[in-house]
């Protein structure tokens, strides 16, 4: 098991994610029609060059959850009851097809459950980084993490 249980993380913690993605464009397109998102800045390079950014956007949900998949392996990979919610999601800078990604994540809060006494909450702040050194994506991800059994 990767990830870690709740009683092993501390306030501060900070993982750098191993794993790193460079974004294709059949990555962008393929969630952008399974999200059913027609925005023509993702899925239409004519429309895209027309724009201020030249080129086309990787879609900013895919950016999301590429963040939160590169970062389970190390923090919540079977030990995670839930997802209990996200918080304060900014998209800084766009990310483009080619970009290579790899993400950090830091402990911002811990908390005992009170409703389940084997879990506790740890609110994790990750971000998404290309290969430029700019963050792409950050948010808070609260986390429902089982205890160490006993």
């Amino acid at each position: 098991m990767a990830g870690r249980f709740f009683d092993k993380w501390h306030v501060g913690d900070r993982v750098e994610h191993e794993i790193r993605r460079t974004v294709t464009e059949t990555d962008n397109l393929l969630f952008s029609v399974m999200t059913h998102n027609p925005q023509p800045l993702h899925i239409d390079a004519e429309a895209a060059k027309a724009s201020e950014f030249g080129q086309i956007v990787v879609n900013g949900t895919f950016t999301l959850a590429l963040m939160v998949g590169l970062s389970v392996g190390d923090t919540t990979l079977g030990t995670l009851v839930a997802n209990l919610g996200y918080d304060k999601l900014v998209m800084p800078s766009p990310a483009f097809i080619g970009d290579t990604m790899n993400a950090t994540s830091e402990v911002m809060a811990l908390r005992e459950s009170r409703s389940r006494l084997n879990a506790g909450i740890v609110t994790f702040q990750h971000e998404l980084i290309n290969q430029r050194g700019q963050v792409v994506c950050r948010c808070l991800r609260m986390a429902l993490l089982r205890k160490e059994p006993a």
